[in-house]
């Protein structure tokens, strides 16, 4: 089973790929979420030498980021090809 971890959202690299799929309107509405709930679904990572790359949860890094969060919940991934 993973295990949650804190991740500095300043450590997390997005891919350019990935990037052009963000949607404003989605990261508002998240944002607007995290303020009420808090952060419910953790984001994917994977360890990238001293960074970690965003695997999923690009509108819920950007809302934390729009909030000011220093961290985020995510789960840390092996993303090694077989």
């Amino acid at each position: 089973m993973m295990k949650r971890e804190n991740f500095a959202v300043d450590n997390i690299y997005v891919p350019v790929k990935r990037r052009a799929t963000l949607v404003q309107a989605r990261v508002d509405e998240l944002a607007a979420l995290m303020l009420k709930d808090g952060q419910t679904t953790p984001i994917l990572v994977r360890p990238d030498g001293a960074r970690f790359v965003l695997v999923e949860g690009l509108h819920r890094l950007e809302a934390a980021k729009a909030l000011g969060e220093k961290t985020i919940i995510g789960f840390r991934v092996d993303a090694r090809k077989h």
